[in-house]
């Protein structure tokens, strides 16, 4: 048993209720929220020494035994996930002080940040699957309000289009978790695992695997359950952008990698070939809605759907090297998307717009913020030595390890298109002159450092950009740990031991 397991669940609860306390004061919700950022990332640094030296951490609440009661589970990916969303957390919370406005804040978006980290936080932990579902309905609720916080027409359209998609998306979840407790009378994940093999009608266990494959994949906006995103993610504040893009998505993918390597393994030739096929159409139509759009943050919000599909296609795949590929390169995406939108966020702050042919001069400006923009630029399209190239390099390892050979060859094309659209970003927002007209007074002269405090925004940027060149210059201790998860992913006799004892 360890209780350390409950802190990355009950820490943003705590902030997020000392929030509302203080919500007529901007000053100190913006304190507390850093300081519960900061807090979780310390909580969350410590269990993962706990996994790394002792195994699986498992916390049965109540003292109710598995798989009666409800169970908290941390093996080495729910800490990587952790361990990557508590820094996001972090850097979000700061970049927040300058981006948030005094409106929002009233309406507390610093207490619905932590709500949805919290939901965020307990999807990861949760060993059961029911559970899953009442943290992914935490996230939604509050993701929904932060979305449509400021109520201008484009954010609750797209808040409105966002919310029916993963109602629709939840319901079919819900209708998964029914049919698997009918066939087996548990819903604990372990417990999961060792009844569906014993299930005689295989049929049924594989028409529920594609229910929840449907369910996780709009989550995870794959092909061809992604229009929503593009439609939503590119209208709340830049803050809010990032941790949805950066996150959310993300952990559609960490349930697909859960329950298609955990539970539903008994049709991997019929389950995984979809998934496979899957991954291309996400890469290729993802990539392509990028290369067609002049607007920054819709162009990465196309970016988010193709990247997803390269994590697919490690879990697609179902061996060690692909699925280290897939859990990398998800830790990757993430700090180079959320830095990509952030960066997104100073651009528009300088230039008064989000329109690429409305920009201009920000090399010739603001070299500093070119730089940043070019290193997450990079590391997006799989440049070395940068964290992108080592998760396409382990990703293009392990299909040509398998001879899946066209697979391989979409997602070395797919890099290049990516590389074809940051390109258009660097050529029209910093390369090119400045405009004529529309550019504000300011441009040119408001400094990065200084005065003002635009520097509240630049300094995460540059935080996430020296993770990412960190990550990619010594990425061999990263990329064992990935391994490690992938190896205990494939072996599931380790969680069901740890969550149920000796069998």
């Amino acid at each position: 048993m360890n209780g350390l397991l409950v802190l990355p669940i009950a820490i943003p609860l705590v902030v997020a209720t000392l929030a509302l306390l203080f919500r007529r004061s901007s000053v100190m919700q913006r304190w507390i929220g850093v300081a519960g950022m900061l807090v979780l990332l310390v909580s969350v640094a410590i269990l993962f020494r706990d996994v790394y030296v002792d195994g699986i951490q498992v916390l049965q609440l109540g003292n109710w035994q598995a798989p009666f009661g409800i169970t908290l589970v941390a093996d080495l990916l729910s800490m990587l996930m952790l361990a990557i969303s508590a820094i996001m957390g972090l850097i979000i919370a700061v970049y927040s002080i300058y981006d948030i406005d005094k409106e929002r804040e009233r309406y507390g978006y610093y207490p619905l940040l932590h709500i949805l980290l919290m939901g965020v936080n307990g999807s990861f932990l949760t060993g059961d699957i029911f559970n899953m579902y009442v943290w992914f309905e935490v996230m939604l609720i509050a993701s929904f309000i932060l979305l449509a916080l400021g109520n201008s027409k484009n954010q609750l359209q797209g808040a409105l289009k966002y919310v029916i998609i993963n109602l629709f998306s939840s319901l079919l979840f819900l209708f998964g978790v029914a049919m698997l407790y009918g066939m087996t009378g548990t819903l604990n994940m372990a417990d999961l695992a060792m009844r569906l093999p014993e299930v005689e009608n295989t049929g049924l266990v594989t028409t529920v695997a594609m229910i929840f494959m449907v369910s996780f994949g709009v989550k995870a906006a794959i092909f061809p359950l992604f229009f929503w995103l593009p439609a939503s993610y590119h209208t709340p504040p830049v803050a809010i952008s990032a941790v949805f893009g950066g996150l959310l998505t993300k952990v559609g993918v960490y349930a697909l990698i859960r329950v298609f390597t955990l539970l539903f393994t008994q049709d991997i030739g019929y389950t995984h070939t979809i998934l496979l096929w899957v991954a291309g159409f996400t890469m290729v139509t993802g990539v392509l809605g990028a290369a067609s759009h002049f607007e920054f943050r819709k162009i990465l919000s196309f970016h988010i759907v193709s990247q997803i599909g390269y994590m697919i296609m490690g879990l697609a795949f179902n061996t060690a090297l692909g699925l280290m590929g897939a859990i990398f390169y998800v830790l990757h995406n993430i700090l180079a998307k959320s830095n990509l939108f952030l960066i997104s966020g100073i651009a528009q702050r300088l230039t008064g717009t989000f329109e690429l042919k409305q920009m201009g001069g920000l090399y010739k400006h603001y070299p500093i913020l070119a730089t940043l923009f070019l290193i997450s630029a990079f590391a997006l399209a799989g440049f070395p030595p940068l964290s992108g190239f080592w998760a396409k390099l382990s990703l293009v390892k392990a299909g040509l390890s398998i001879e899946a050979y066209v697979i391989t060859a979409v997602a070395i094309l797919v890099g290049l298109l990516t590389l074809f659209s940051m390109t258009k970003i660097w050529m029209t927002a910093f390369w090119a002159a400045v405009p004529e007209i529309g550019v504000p007074d300011h441009f040119g002269k408001m400094p990065l450092f200084g005065a003002g405090n635009l520097y509240i925004m630049v300094v995460p940027v540059m935080v996430v950009a020296g993770l990412i060149i960190l990550v990619g210059f010594y990425a061999q201790p990263l990329l064992e740990v990935c391994l490690d998860a992938a190896e205990q992913l494939l072996n599931p006799s380790v969680y069901i031991e740890a969550v149920l004892g000796p069998q």
